[in-house]
């Protein structure tokens, strides 16, 4: 009887975790981006509910700069989560950590377009990178870093 209950239980605790939501966030790109969309689908397959919206190249920056990202900073999309600005090819497992710690800040950017960033692997070969903290005074540091091949 034992045996069964722990079966039920671990049954209803793996059915409890396959139905959880997935996280929504909001992504503000350029129409026909294809590494904003290979991003958005890195997010996807990692817990998130991405949903995207096209805006003018010029819209977007000013989007970003009144978002509170440096000029520094910036990438080609930016994503809101959970009161955050992801900023370009951030990493899924960047965000969550992000989302656990919910230190005061902006949020996270990886500036540029960095090959082997979520996103910018149609290669083998990969960029060392950095993701940045944005702090709320504007300035950054690094948050987590990526090794080149």
């Amino acid at each position: 009887m034992r045996l069964l209950t722990l079966a039920t239980a671990l049954s209803f605790g793996f059915a409890g975790q396959a139905f959880s939501e997935p996280t929504p966030i909001d992504v503000k790109k350029t129409n026909g981006c294809g590494c904003c969309l290979a991003w958005m689908d890195h997010l996807e397959e990692n817990g998130f509910a991405p949903s995207g919206q096209d805006m003018f190249a010029g819209l977007l920056v000013r989007f970003k700069l009144d978002s509170g990202v440096p000029q520094r900073m910036v990438s080609c999309h930016t994503g809101l989560i959970d009161g955050y600005v992801i900023e370009g090819h951030v990493p899924a497992d960047d965000i969550r950590r992000l989302l656990s710690e919910r230190p005061d800040a902006v949020g996270l950017a990886v500036p540029g377009m960095p090959l082997g960033s979520p996103g910018m692997d149609q290669s083998r070969w990969r960029e060392a990178y950095d993701v940045f903290l944005i702090n709320k005074d504007g300035s950054t540091e690094v948050f987590a870093s990526y090794p080149g091949d």
